[in-house]
């Protein structure tokens, strides 16, 4: 995924190797329509949705990775499919509620043009440091601190502009008082490579990329974005803990085409949360840094409509615009 999905790719190949890539039943063939490439960790998350459901309901499913415009051409696809419940959106929430937002004219309505089913999965982000910042800076607090008397440092790198992370900047620099300069890169690797080379101060990625070279030493996560702290680095304190009142994390939701069925959403629904909790999904999903979720299509609704209150005013203050 170029901007939203950077979860560990190496870890997701795995899994796509166990789960492969179609998974016949009885039933009518359905797409799970997504937006980015095959080989991450959203694209290892619908394999291994499509092999469970598969014969709860009774269907053929296949993965159709459908990319372009940084999700775009697969949530249009979707948008303008038959609402006969054999086409399947999965895709990131912030692509959801922020592609709206920084478009000059909005291509789509989450709410009026698609049909929820289910949160599925959440992933988390992080703060964290890298060579150019000096080893006594154990914390936040003390990483603010450094920020306040070096303001020539005050730089970050973001996976891409117009993503969490980029807002999560934006955030920061409101709630700590210091101005910030954010460099936007391809995807998380040069970042982690600027960071462990002295070239980068400090970067805001995914958890999952960063967790490596913390553990090698080579970079230090002081802060989590979730609202509890991660499972997979329980050490490292919440934003919240260290001073800032920010949640800021990712998750993946399915949707149907606006018309759906409402009872095969439901359907649909429930095959999907009695996938998320059997131990050998939960164990696929831990490798590549998912989060089991789950959730009715009203909970999907709510977490949508609570993502974009929160986040518009956040967004409309930086003035960051994309034309389409």
């Amino acid at each position: 995924m170029k901007r939203r999905n950077f979860l560990a790719v190496g870890a997701a190949a795995s899994v796509l190797a166990m789960t492969g890539r179609a998974f016949a039943q009885a039933g009518p063939l359905t797409r799970i329509v997504f937006p980015f490439a095959a080989g991450g960790g959203g694209d290892a998350l619908c394999r291994l949705l499509a092999q469970h459901i598969a014969p709860s309901l009774d269907r053929n499913i296949i993965v159709e990775n459908r990319t372009g415009g940084d999700g775009l051409i697969g949530i249009k696809a979707v948008k303008g499919a038959n609402a006969d419940g054999t086409t399947i959106l999965v895709t990131t929430g912030p692509t959801m509620y922020l592609l709206p937002m920084v478009e000059t004219t909005p291509s789509f309505d989450a709410a009026k043009d698609f049909v929820p089913v289910s949160q599925l999965v959440r992933f988390e982000f992080c703060v964290f440091v890298g060579k150019a910042v000096p080893a006594e800076v154990k914390d936040f607090k003390q990483f603010v601190d450094w920020l306040k008397a070096n303001p020539d440092n005050a730089t970050f790198g973001v996976p891409s502009n117009g993503t969490i992370p980029h807002f999560t900047g934006s955030r920061l620099e409101e709630a700590l008082g210091i101005k910030l300069t954010r460099v936007a890169y391809r995807g998380s690797a040069p970042i982690i490579n600027d960071l462990v080379g002295g070239h980068m101060p400090f970067a805001i990625s995914t958890l999952t990329d960063a967790i490596p070279q913390h553990r090698a030493g080579n970079v230090r996560i002081l802060a989590v974005g979730s609202a509890e702290r991660s499972p997979f680095l329980p050490e490292a304190p919440t934003l919240r803990e260290s001073g800032v009142d920010l949640v800021a994390d990712g998750w993946y939701g399915m949707w149907l085409p606006a018309g759906s069925p409402p009872d095969f959403a439901k359907k649909l629904s429930e095959a999907v949360a009695a996938a998320l909790t059997k131990p050998e999904v939960k164990e696929k999903l831990s490798v590549i840094g998912l989060i089991p979720v789950g959730s009715t299509p009203e909970g999907l609704t709510q977490e949508l409509a609570a993502n974009t209150a929160f986040w518009q005013p956040i967004v409309k203050a930086t003035g960051y615009k994309i034309t389409n």
